[in-house]
């Protein structure tokens, strides 16, 4: 048995190369067990490589998102019937992307699971707060991102939320980092500045 990279049928990936598996080869020494451990090992990296391409297209998604609300939400110099023109190619196109699906699950414990549980609360407690003040959100915002990070700025670190940010595994806390910092990118985008 020996194993050749074979290009996939698959047609929505030309780079996604599994391992084919040849039992006729007599030649191979080494012990089947030694053969299998390679096959899966070819395997798990197709794995690896799947998972990290999805977590790209669900990226991918989000900025899209984002990109559609910051349009809907420009302050142009647009009349009534300009506006709504906008608004509806906006969502049509908003209401296309939302039809698209993509979900990498992340297995957790109890423990991880009431960890991401409060992160994503209180994450959404800032989002709430944006609307009321904010330049105390922003503040926050970078107190949490301070929190996910070795490097510091301000010297802020908000401990109540880097607590519940390591009781999560591993890939939580990259996708907090960056949901973090696709909000700091927006409180940018709109201006908002601390009165330091």
């Amino acid at each position: 048995m020996d194993v050749d990279p074979s290009p996939s049928s698959s047609s929505y990936s030309t780079s996604l190369v599994l391992p084919k598996i040849d039992e006729n080869n007599t030649l191979e020494m080494r012990n089947p067990k030694e053969r299998m451990i390679e096959i899966l090992d070819v395997l798990e990296g197709q794995v690896e490589k799947l998972r990290k391409e999805a977590y790209q297209l669900e990226e991918n998604k989000d900025q899209l998102l984002s990109s559609l609300d910051s349009v809907r939400n420009a302050d142009l110099l647009l009349d009534d019937n300009d506006r709504e023109d906008i608004n509806r190619y906006a969502d049509r196109i908003m209401n296309r992307c939302l039809t698209v699906e993509v979900k990498v699950l992340t297995n957790r414990d109890q423990m991880q699971e009431e960890a991401l549980h409060q992160v994503n609360h209180l994450i959404d407690g800032l989002v709430m707060g944006l609307k009321v003040d904010p330049v105390s959100a922003k503040l926050k915002c970078v107190s949490y991102m301070n929190a996910c990070s070795s490097n510091v700025e301000n010297g802020v670190t908000d401990k109540r939320f880097e607590s519940a940010l390591l009781g999560c595994t591993l890939d939580d806390q990259k996708r907090v980092k960056k949901r973090l910092q696709g909000l700091l990118n927006y409180f940018d985008k709109s201006k908002i500045t601390s009165l330091q």
